[in-house]
């Protein structure tokens, strides 16, 4: 028999929250995708945001804080494709979180957008609601690209939906390309590089290609018989680009972002610098005082355990101290900045020189990481073999 809601211990809160709203529904299912989400479902999605701001709304009692009491200063919308959301289901959803926590002014309120879904209307009615930061999909410029992957929007639709972003009050736009794609060659990949950095977004995410088992891209690729390029070229891919991002005015923060100053990703910050955040939605993960958990996946069931009044959490676990600084550590050098050796002796009581310093030493020679005072970091090419890097700390 399903268990009733849990109630949280109270959490001792040290910094602002992030909160994360998971919107699991999408036009067409991209050919490339892991995420948890489904096709849109009208009535469904409905019944969803009845019960994410029913979820928001009771979060306060659920972990022991007053209506208000715990600070957020991040939200962020992601999916799936919060762009199918209504204008008026975001103001909702939003209102449901200025009731719950108290919303820091000047909050950073991101929603992740698909261009074929971002209507100047639409993108209009959020900016009002409070949304401030628009992250958009648009993975190529290249419509044989776009096609391979299964997206289903178009290049001028892409293009359009930045100019629309601009008309509608956005000063605080990311977007997404994709690179190392099927049959994609370095000039290839450079010419959408070059394509983004003309309309001048403050923010870029570019993400290599994976490939996963359950893919349908990876179906696609055996019988049309496309192939990626070698290691080398997409190694010539991360590092042109990043040349480029340079010269234009953005700074690499972290592994596969860059930003103009001051427009880092304060929502995904608090991922790689051991913050805290809650996830509401089906398939939002959290983790909080040590605390990790992630909510039911299937949206049929997490709407029907709202309503309830059943717990949503699977995969709850107590982190573990030599899984924290592990974390802390693997996470840190994803960051340019990389991470402070002095702050994990202090907050979890482990000497990485002592541990560490002699496995590191190969990759310090290869130049791969570097060392700086008390930060170390992964230098720009040895994030292209990070998780050889990390591995150490495992």
């Amino acid at each position: 028999m399903a268990r009733r809601a849990r109630r949280h211990v109270r959490a001792r809160l040290v910094a602002p929250l992030g909160l994360y709203i998971h919107v699991p529904f999408c036009s067409a299912i991209c050919a490339y995708c892991n995420f948890s989400r489904g096709l849109l479902d009208g009535p469904l999605k409905l019944r969803y945001v009845e019960a994410v701001t029913a979820e928001i709304r009771g979060a306060p009692d659920r972990f022991g804080w007053r209506p208000g009491e715990a600070r957020a200063d991040t939200i962020f919308f992601g999916g799936g494709t919060p762009s199918l959301l209504e204008r008026h289901e975001v103001a909702a959803i939003l209102a449901a979180c200025r009731t719950a926590f108290d919303v820091a002014p000047g909050a950073e309120i991101t929603l992740e957008a698909n261009p074929e879904s971002a209507a100047i209307p639409f993108l209009e009615g959020i900016r009002a609601a409070g949304v401030n930061r628009l992250s958009v999909g648009v993975q190529s410029f290249r419509q044989a690209e776009l096609r391979r992957l299964g997206r289903i929007h178009d290049v001028a639709q892409a293009r359009r939906a930045l100019a629309g972003a601009r008309e509608a009050g956005f000063d605080n736009v990311s977007l997404d390309l994709m690179m190392w794609l099927p049959e994609q060659t370095v000039a290839q990949w450079l010419e959408s590089v070059d394509e983004a950095v003309g309309l001048g977004p403050e923010h870029l995410s570019l993400y290599m290609l994976e490939l996963y088992p359950n893919a349908p891209l990876r179906e696609a690729m055996a019988r049309a018989h496309w192939s990626l390029a070698p290691d080398d070229d997409a190694a010539e891919m991360y590092e042109t680009a990043m040349a480029r991002l340079d010269t234009a005015g953005y700074r690499q923060y972290e592994i596969s972002n860059v930003a103009r100053p001051g427009r880092e990703s304060r929502h995904n910050m608090k991922y790689w610098t051991d913050g805290e955040w809650i996830g509401f939605g089906p398939g939002a993960h959290s983790t909080l005082a040590g605390v990790r958990w992630k909510n039911v996946s299937a949206p049929d069931d997490y709407v029907a355990r709202v309503a309830a009044g059943l717990t949503l959490e699977t995969d709850r676990r107590t982190l573990t101290e030599e899984e924290r600084w592990q974390e802390a550590v693997i996470m840190g050098l994803r960051l340019q900045a990389g991470m402070s050796v002095g702050a994990i002796a202090a907050q979890y009581g482990v000497d990485l020189d002592a541990r560490f310093g002699a496995e590191l030493q190969p990759f310090r020679e290869a130049g791969l990481v570097e060392r700086e005072g008390d930060r170390v970091r992964l230098t720009r090419r040895g994030m292209l073999v990070a998780n050889e890097v990390l591995r150490v700390f495992i």
